[in-house]
C-alpha cells in the first residue's frame, strides 16, 4: 500500500505560523485605523507610532460631526446618496449579470465561445483602463452629474458574469428539463428554480459589488454637491492636513463598519462559491 500523503504536525505548525503572520500584516492598517479613530491628538503624533491607545476618547468622531453641520448640504443627504447608489447599483448588477450568465451556462448558441474567451480576457483589465471610455460615453448622453454616472458603470463588470456563469454550469440539467416538463417558461426557471440554487454565488456577487460601490466617491463624473456620497466629503475632510489624522480615522472606520459587517454574515457563502468558481 502506497503512504497516505499528508503533511506532518510540523509541517502543519509552519504552515499556520506563516499564514498568521500574512493574516496579522494584512490586518495591520485596520487595527491602525481602529487605534487611531480613538487616540487624543497628543498620542496620533508620537513617534514610533503605537499599535494602541493609553487615553482613548470620542473627542474625533465628536468633531467629525461639527464638520458635517457646517456643509451647506445636510448628512443625511450624502448618507442617501451612497446608501441609494449601493443598493441600487448591487441588486441590478446582480440581475443583469444573473441574467447574461444564464444562457452562457446552459442554452449553446453560435458564437457562445467566442463570448466565453472575451469575458474571460475582460477580467484581465483593471477598471482604471476604461474610464477614459466610460467619460466619453456619459458625456455624450448626458448622465454626467447624475446617479446613473455612478450606477451604469458598476453594472458592466465581467467579474459578475464571469463567477455567475461558473456557478450554474453546475445546475442539473434534469431539473431544468423537469421545470419546462411541467409547463415552466424561462423566465419562470430563472427566478424559481435557477436563482435559488446559485444563491451563494449572488451572495458573494453582492459582497464584491456593495464593497465596490461603497467607497466609491463618483469624483471623475459628479459635480454637483448635492450628488456626492460619503466618500467623497470623507476624502474632502482628510484634505485639512495632519491635524485632521484622528478625525479621518473616526470617517474610515464608520465607512468601513457597513462592508465588514455584510462580509462577516455571508462568509461561509463567499467560501462555497470560490470553491465552486474556481476563483482565487
Amino acid at each position: 500500500m502506497r503512504a497516505k500523503v499528508g503533511r506532518t504536525i510540523g509541517g502543519n505548525i509552519a504552515v499556520f505560523f506563516v499564514l498568521s503572520l500574512f493574516g496579522a500584516f494584512f490586518l495591520l492598517p485596520v487595527v491602525f485605523t481602529v487605534v487611531t479613530a480613538f487616540k487624543p491628538l497628543n498620542e496620533i503624533f508620537i513617534f514610533p507610532p503605537r499599535l494602541y491607545v493609553v487615553r482613548p476618547t470620542l473627542a474625533n468622531f465628536a468633531w467629525l460631526n461639527v464638520m458635517m453641520l457646517d456643509f451647506w448640504v445636510p448628512l443625511s443627504r450624502y448618507i442617501f446618496n451612497t446608501v441609494f447608489i449601493t443598493i441600487a447599483g448591487s441588486v441590478l448588477h446582480i440581475l443583469i449579470a444573473s441574467m447574461a450568465a444564464y444562457p452562457m451556462a446552459k442554452h449553446p448558441f453560435p458564437g457562445r465561445t467566442v463570448l466565453n474567451r472575451i469575458i474571460v480576457l475582460a477580467l484581465l483589465f483593471v477598471p482604471a483602463v476604461i474610464y477614459i471610455p466610460q467619460y466619453v460615453i456619459l458625456a455624450a448622453s448626458k448622465m454626467i452629474n447624475t446617479y446613473l454616472a455612478m450606477i451604469l458603470p458598476a453594472l458592466q463588470s465581467s467579474l459578475g458574469l464571469y463567477l455567475m456563469m461558473n456557478f450554474m454550469k453546475d445546475i442539473p440539467d434534469d431539473i431544468l428539463e423537469a421545470a419546462k416538463i411541467d409547463g415552466a417558461r424561462e423566465i419562470r426557471i430563472f427566478f424559481s428554480v435557477v436563482m435559488p440554487n446559485v444563491k451563494p454565488a449572488w451572495l458573494t456577487l453582492l459582497i464584491f459589488s456593495f464593497q465596490s460601490l461603497w467607497v466609491y466617491n463618483g469624483g471623475s463624473f459628479i459635480y454637483n454637491e448635492e450628488l456626492k456620497t460619503l466618500p467623497a466629503v470623507m476624502a474632502t475632510i482628510s484634505a485639512g492636513g495632519a491635524i485632521r489624522t484622528g478625525v479621518t480615522a473616526a470617517a474610515a472606520l464608520l465607512l468601513m463598519i457597513p462592508p465588514v459587517l455584510l462580509f462577516v454574515s455571508s462568509q461561509s457563502r463567499i467560501i462555497e462559491t470560490m470553491k465552486t468558481s474556481g476563483l482565487k
